[in-house]
Parts: structure tokens; C-alpha cells; sequence
């Protein structure tokens, strides 16, 4: 355990250089590494892969698989019991062919959380504890300045192919070492994680994970390619979670991208009330980009991760400590900031 805390140190000091966690344009618009820098990815990279504990006592296992062709690190947290065995949870995968499915589902599901621009989340894993019976999973993004979906600020230039890669990876890798109901699968999105979730995966991938929720935090787009299928908004929760000081070009896109999915439902032939049931926004918080709690982007984070179940579940009482209730149904919702 010690040595956990000591890589940890390492790895945060490492990143102590970067502003983390905000849309943000590439420093040099291909994620090289000017003036002989090392890229975000490149000093994730020298952070060690090593098995630890999580606070509620869960093991933590950190791996990486190859997906599509891209190096897919990631980390599971999960009780000792629901691997699938020592052996496969120890090994690195250096490639992810298709499951062989031979276990049997199990009964936990998951909550696969996408870092911010810059990856503090991974490293953070705010979600690492089990929270009413989902498992913990935070997934690095396969890009040189580790943003999700790539690009910089709201464009999103390589959102369908992370976010087909997100999904493979736990459809086809994941099985190999963790036994979870894939019906029961939830996400969580963090800054730029949340504009890939919703201008992305969500149209293009949530149809594989039915009955499942999202929780977009700080981070918004309306959706950036077609839907497979449009009736998957009938069974899917998503929660929009900002705060009254958002970045400002976060405060047109996510009133942007509440609107788009409500119209899409709607469409997709859900009434108002079933609308509202299913999809719900709150920026209450009268913080910074992140900072729910309203002290900081980390404390903020690990606030709304401490509160997933009630927040994103359905039958949720939606209550966050220090805000109170943030289901508000978006049919109608107006969405003012400072």
C-alpha cells in the first residue's frame, strides 16, 4: 500500500505542470512535443502500472490493451472475488481479440468514468469505490495530450473513434477480467470526457448498453453524428451537471446539448413527463468550471462520483451534499450563469 501512495506522489508531480481537466486548445495542435517537451501521454506513461487498494477495500488493477489499434490504459476496481482470475487481472494485455465469453455475466454492473482534458481523473479515479453495486473503471485517452476524442476545445476531431474504442474495450476486453452485468453499465463523463460522451457515444455506442445512465459533468455537446437508434434515449438516464461560473464556451454548448437531447427524445416519441424522468440538469453550484463543491475541480469531482447513485440511477432522490436536489427535468429548463 505504501508503495501505491509513493507511485501516486510520482505520477501527480509529474502532471503538477499541466492545467488539467479543461477543454482546452492543443498546444500545438497535434499533441507533439515542441521545444523537446514531453507530451501528456508521454508523461502518463512513466507513471508505473501497479495493483493497489481502493478506500472501500476493493483491488485496483491498471492495464493496458490494444484496441482498434490504439493503446487503451485503464484501471478496474472491483471486489477480490469478481475477477475473472489472478492470472488474467495480472498480465497486460498487448492485444484485445473478442472475449471468449466463457464466464458467466455477473451480477455488478459498472460506472466506466472519461477523464478531463489531461487526465487528472485517471489518476484521481474518483469512482473507485463500489457504489450501489457498480464497479469502479476509468479509461486513459489514447491521445497524445490526452484528450478524449482528440482535436482541442469543442472540436472533437477523433470522437467516433475513441468513442468506438471505449465501447470495444468493454464489450471485448472487459469480460476477460471482471464478471459484470452488461446490463447494468453507466458512465460518467468529466470536461472533456462529457463532450465525447454526449457528441459521441452516446448516439453512437449507448444502443450496446441498454438500460444504462450517464452522468456529463461540466461538459456538454449536442450530438455530432446520427444516432443508431434514437429509441435507446427511452432507456437511458443522463444527468447535466454544471455550475453558475462555467467556462464560457461551456455555457452555449451544454444549454446546447440539453436541448438536443430533449428534442431527441421527444422525436425518438417520449412525452415531456418521460423526458423529464429520464433526463435531468442542475448549475446550482456557484463555482468555477468543476467545482461543484464550490472549492475546486478535484473536491468537486469526487463530490458528484460520492453521489453517482443518487444522481444518475433511476429512482435516484437526486441529492448531492451541499446542493440538495440536482434532478430538474430539462423539458423547459433555462440554464443561467454569471
Amino acid at each position: 500500500m505504501l508503495r501505491y501512495w509513493s507511485w501516486l506522489l510520482v505520477g501527480l508531480s509529474l502532471f503538477s505542470s499541466l492545467t488539467l481537466a479543461a477543454p482546452e486548445r492543443g498546444r500545438n495542435g497535434t499533441g507533439g512535443n515542441r521545444n523537446g517537451r514531453q507530451t501528456a501521454q508521454q508523461q502518463a506513461a512513466s507513471v508505473p502500472q501497479v495493483e493497489s487498494t481502493a478506500s472501500d477495500g476493493s483491488r485496483i488493477v491498471d492495464m493496458t490493451a490494444t484496441v482498434n489499434g490504439l493503446q487503451m490504459r485503464f484501471k478496474v476496481s472491483a471486489p477480490e472475488d469478481q475477477f475473472v482470475s489472478t492470472s488474467a487481472v495480472r498480465r497486460q494485455l498487448s492485444n484485445a481479440t473478442s472475449a471468449s465469453n466463457s464466464t458467466s455475466p455477473g451480477t455488478m454492473g459498472l460506472n466506466v468514468l472519461l477523464h478531463g482534458d489531461g487526465g487528472q481523473s485517471f489518476f484521481d479515479f474518483p469512482n473507485q469505490n463500489v457504489q450501489a453495486n457498480l464497479m469502479g473503471v476509468v479509461i486513459l485517452a489514447p491521445d497524445p495530450n490526452l484528450f478524449w476524442g482528440g482535436g482541442q476545445g469543442l472540436q472533437r476531431t477523433d470522437g467516433a473513434e475513441h468513442s468506438q474504442a471505449v465501447a470495444d474495450l468493454i464489450t471485448d476486453v472487459m469480460p476477460q477480467i471482471v464478471n459484470f452485468d452488461p446490463q447494468q453499465v453507466f458512465f460518467t463523463g468529466v470536461s472533456g470526457g462529457a463532450l465525447m460522451m454526449s457528441g459521441f457515444f452516446i448516439p453512437r455506442q449507448m444502443q450496446k448498453f441498454p438500460k444504462g445512465g450517464v452522468l456529463l459533468n461540466c461538459g456538454g455537446l449536442p450530438p455530432q453524428v446520427d444516432f443508431v437508434d434514437p429509441n435507446v434515449l427511452a432507456t437511458t438516464t443522463i444527468h447535466h451537471q454544471s455550475t453558475q461560473q462555467e467556462l464560457a464556451s461551456l455555457q452555449q454548448s451544454i444549454p446546447d446539448a440539453v436541448a438536443a437531447y430533449a428534442q431527441a427524445a421527444s422525436d425518438a416519441g417520449l412525452s415531456a413527463d418521460q423526458v423529464n424522468q429520464l433526463q435531468t440538469v442542475d448549475n446550482t453550484p456557484d463555482g468555477g468550471h468543476c467545482a461543484f463543491d464550490e472549492v475546486g475541480f478535484v473536491s468537486g469531482i469526487q463530490l458528484m462520483a460520492d453521489s453517482y447513485a443518487n444522481v444518475i440511477q433511476q429512482g435516484g432522490n437526486g441529492q448531492v451534499n451541499g446542493i440538495g436536489n440536482v434532478r430538474r427535468g430539462v423539458v423547459g429548463a433555462q440554464l443561467t450563469f454569471v
